[in-house]
């Protein structure tokens, strides 16, 4: 696991010496992606910086990698999983590496069948390849989007990075994206392949480019979609075995590495499956878990007693009000983007601790995309009855149901039953709707989350209202929270995070379950659950996902509250945001009138994410990790960063 920036100058006119300087200050600006090496490239047309967190071939894995005698050069962020099986097929056609590096095969498999590469490797990436013989770049991202890769269209080139920070020395200033910005207030993050600025952008997962010096922009490639594919099948039996089989080969492949992996441990099914498994590979197996001293928020005793019962050497993280406070702005601000899903902060300190024992981890995310397990996939069949209505009378009841007041029982009930899938559902979390908004922003609304959604839903055919959230949640959800929270927490402790259920062949078997499979008598996961029944302990098969709960809505009304008020009157944002209808809402979810916690948190994220990616106040921690990369004058938009 690693970071890189990549610059492709279209002319051959930029001096070097100047290029060396800004690719310095990108790169020390990710340190924290890979402590354990840096290294430099330069020719008359591509930069290359990169750092190194050594996983495999720890002795031979410098970047940026020399390939057929300097030819070809490559920065790889990632992990290749199938790289031995790779490396004996290329050894067969007479091909052979050097070096026990995965990024080597990476390298050599691409010179040897050019773009098809993508479709051969089994793992999580990002990378630029520079054939400095043709002048033409190569780059690639994983097919769900668990590593990130932005890039940057400019006259005199191109830039890419690992974080979005990393291109801030090439320009001026942020520029506010203000659909962007509207976006986010929706869906508590930047739907992909927007960012919040106006000129970076995001490589979309399942893609690749050829970028020739003699063309301008960018052409993108999409090799993988992840498609649903339901099909009816005879023996349930048959599916729970390639289920077992299919995900069992995944984590033995990411179990593979040079240094000590371990596992986070949940009180969920997810989790508990990769522990189980994991463990039969590695017999002293460490996990890690996390929670809060509330009832409710807290997991640890359930997690406890399933590393107790499965012989893991567990440690178990508690977070303070306070600890939660002080770390709170390096969170933010290794986020890149705002994402104001608040599952970010337990997943930072967790790493952070388990950072101190091992440099690897596995963790469960995407099995509620892949299998449904998310509880709002049950709301199609609690929304059987609406069927039988007659559109006439939803419309009616919807017309009405509109001078209900908010919070009001029954009046979401009416709005989701008789309001469309396509034209109600966004994922996960919808924060602000659009009458919210009107009262948030100063300014008129450009857009809305329909832009975002629509052309996924036009692709889904006749799937059914289950598939379709499903679906909605694999292209926006997933790889705009989920994952980009996941690298980035794990990251800013210099920790790699493996996903096993985010595998391609793990994929091809979820992708043709039905619905009824998934969602079997109110129980979400059902054929996952039942597939591994026999191995997970039997306190955790039926339990209710919970996750890392996080109490902001206790902290708001007490801990957070003063803390919050003075905040937003500090911000020099009144030009953006109505300061007056955030503190009512804050008023009344102190009061107790509504739970306002989630709205609140949204606008708290934006607010640090804001002081520090505009107004340039970046924290102190983060200043005196890197020292040499930021000047002085604390005025200075990112703080002046060239």
């Amino acid at each position: 696991m690693c970071g890189f920036v990549g610059g492709l100058y279209y002319e051959e006119t930029a001096v070097v010496s100047y290029r060396n300087g800004l690719f310095q200050q990108a790169n020390d600006l990710i340190y924290h992606r890979g402590p354990d090496d840096k290294g430099y490239y330069h020719d008359s047309h591509m930069s290359m910086a990169f750092r190194r967190l050594s996983i495999i071939d720890i002795e031979n894995g410098h970047q940026p990698f020399r390939y057929d005698n300097g030819r070809y050069m490559i920065v790889f962020n990632g992990e290749i999983y199938n790289h031995t099986e790779l490396r004996e097929w290329l050894k067969q056609i007479g091909v052979d590496c050097e070096t026990n590096s995965d990024t080597e095969v990476l390298v050599a498999l691409y010179a040897t069948i050019g773009s098809e590469v993508v479709e051969r490797i089994r793992g999580m990436f990002s990378f630029l390849i520079w054939d400095s013989v043709e002048k033409t770049l190569f780059g690639a991202r994983d097919h769900f989007g668990i590593k990130p890769l932005y890039y940057m269209d400019r006259q005199d080139g191109l830039f890419f990075a690992s974080e979005n920070k990393s291109l801030l020395p090439f320009i001026n200033s942020y520029q506010l994206n203000e659909q962007s910005l509207q976006h986010y207030f929706a869906f508590q993050y930047v739907p992909e392949p927007s960012t919040m600025d106006t000129i970076i952008q995001k490589i979309p997962p399942g893609h690749y480019f050829v970028k020739n010096i003699n063309e301008k922009g960018l052409k993108l490639t999409p090799y993988f979609k992840p498609r649903l594919q339901p099909k009816s099948f005879t023996h349930e039996v048959d599916e729970m075995k390639k289920i077992r089989k299919t995900l069992t080969e995944s984590v033995e492949k990411h179990m593979r590495s040079d240094v000590p992996v371990g596992a986070f441990l949940s009180g969920g099914v997810d989790s508990t499956i990769i522990v189980s498994l994991a463990k039969r590979i590695q017999p002293k197996l460490k996990t890690f878990t996390v929670g809060f001293e509330y009832e409710k928020y807290s997991e640890v005793d359930v997690a406890r007693k399933t590393a107790d019962i499965l012989g893991t050497d567990h440690t178990t993280v508690l977070i303070q009000p306070d600890e939660f406070i002080k770390e709170l702005p390096q969170i933010i601000w290794h986020m890149d983007d705002p994402v104001a899903d608040p599952a970010a902060i337990p997943l930072y300190f967790i790493a952070r601790e388990a950072r101190k024992n091992v440099t690897v981890v596995l963790s469960g995310e995407g099995a509620d995309e892949l299998f449904a397990g998310y509880n709002i996939y049950k709301e199609p069949s609690d929304l059987a009855m609406w069927r039988y209505i007659p559109s006439m009378m939803k419309k009616i009841l919807l017309s009405s149901s509109s001078r209900i007041p908010d919070g009001v029982k029954g009046k979401s009930f009416i709005y989701r039953g008789c309001t469309s899938i396509s034209d109600r559902y966004i994922g996960n979390a919808h924060i602000f709707k659009e009458l919210d908004m009107a009262q948030l922003f100063k300014f008129s609304l450009t857009t809305n989350f329909h832009h975002v959604t629509e052309p996924i839903f036009k692709t889904l055919g006749d799937l059914d209202d289950v598939a379709k959230m499903q679906a909605i949640d694999l292209h926006t959800w997933l790889r705009g929270d989920i994952l980009t929270k996941a690298d980035r927490m794990t990251m800013a402790n210099s920790l790699e995070l493996r996903v096993p259920f985010l595998d391609k062949e793990v994929f091809q078997v979820a992708s043709k379950l039905p619905t009824s499979s998934k969602i079997n008598n109110g129980e979400t996961k059902w054929i996952l659950r039942e597939a591994f029944k026999e191995l997970i302990p039997e306190h955790i098969v039926n339990r209710r996902k919970l996750g890392f709960p996080v109490p902001i809505r206790i902290w708001l009304k007490n801990e957070l509250y003063d803390w919050t008020v003075t905040l937003v009157n500090d911000s020099p944002t009144d030009n953006i945001l109505n300061k007056q209808y955030i503190k009512q809402l804050l008023s009344d979810h102190a009061k107790g009138k509504n739970d306002n916690s989630r709205k609140l948190w949204t606008v708290i994220t934006f607010l640090l994410w804001h002081r520090q990616f505009i107004e340039g106040q970046v924290p102190d921690a983060v200043r005196n990790s890197q020292k040499g990369t930021f000047v002085s004058e604390p005025d200075k938009k990112t703080e002046a960063l060239i």
